[in-house]
């Protein structure tokens, strides 16, 4: 009878904690729950055979043979998406740089990364992230008061021309040379306002990349992308490019800031996802 009894009890626990266990787990995973979340992307600069960027330190060499290292690293991003397993997207504040447009600054780095917040992100499971490499045009041209607040910070950080130009989308800047990198270059890519009615190329780029590891976002789990930039594409990539006397100083749109541009937006992997909590 005794043994009947501490069966029977042993029972019920092990029932109601398995009860309890699945309840908790249908907490974290409740169809019901559409709260939405927040997701971070992770931005690490770097060569990719030398790892993280040290501005005015790390030199790299280019596939022409070239020393070259910057001291100023910058770009923006903005019309940040998230593609779900079902192929819908997820837009990020599109074309709204006040809330959407980031700027990528190696100087902010904190131990080589730059981040991103996201907030108010869809309970979902995401396969892919996309984003644009500078300002888009239908972004830039619903004007001044749309996006004033990045205007300013833009201009703060040295990402802007004249109001009537835009925004620099990418600014490189360092040293260059044969055998060390002693000679100075400068090259700022961007559009210059509108680009059909002044006939010039449209620099902005739409980059879209695969998650090697789905991120779930929910209103515990904060998904972190790690994305690799590889700024020896700026030299070696698609176009090998040589620095020289013609193009080592040079603003806006040109034939050979097409070519950085191109080179550019391969730069970007994903190294790895984390689904942490939040």
């Amino acid at each position: 009878m005794k043994i009947y009894k501490f069966l029977s009890l042993f029972f019920i626990a092990f029932t109601l904690l398995a009860v309890s266990s699945c309840q908790n787990n249908d907490d974290d995973d409740n169809p019901q729950d559409t709260t939405p979340g927040n997701l971070q992307i992770k931005f690490e600069n770097g060569f990719n055979n030398l790892g993280g960027i040290v501005l005015n330190q790390t030199t790299q060499t280019s596939s022409s043979g070239q020393k070259h290292q910057f001291s100023t690293l910058k770009y923006v991003v903005s019309n940040i998406s998230l593609i779900d397993e079902n192929g819908k997207e997820f837009k990020y504040n599109e074309n709204n740089p006040d809330k959407g447009a980031f700027i990528i600054d190696q100087a902010d780095a904190v131990a080589g990364i730059v981040y991103v917040n996201l907030t108010g992100v869809p309970k979902n499971n995401y396969k892919k992230v996309k984003f644009g490499l500078g300002i888009s045009q239908n972004a830039y041209l619903l004007g001044l008061d749309g996006q004033a607040e990045f205007w300013n910070k833009a201009k703060a950080k040295g990402m802007s021309w004249s109001w009537a130009a835009g925004y620099v989308f990418v600014k490189l800047e360092g040293k260059y040379g044969a055998t060390a990198a002693d000679k100075e270059f400068m090259n700022h890519t961007g559009n210059m306002g509108n680009v059909t009615a002044n006939n010039t190329p449209d620099l902005y780029r739409e980059i879209t990349l695969d998650l090697p590891t789905t991120a779930r976002v929910t209103n515990k789990i904060r998904p972190s992308i790690h994305i690799l930039a590889d700024l020896n594409q700026y030299l070696s990539g698609n176009t090998a490019l040589t620095l020289n006397t013609n193009n080592d100083m040079m603003m806006g749109s040109s034939p050979h800031l097409v070519s950085v541009t191109n080179n550019l937006t391969k730069m970007f992997t994903v190294n790895h996802v984390h689904n942490d909590e939040d």
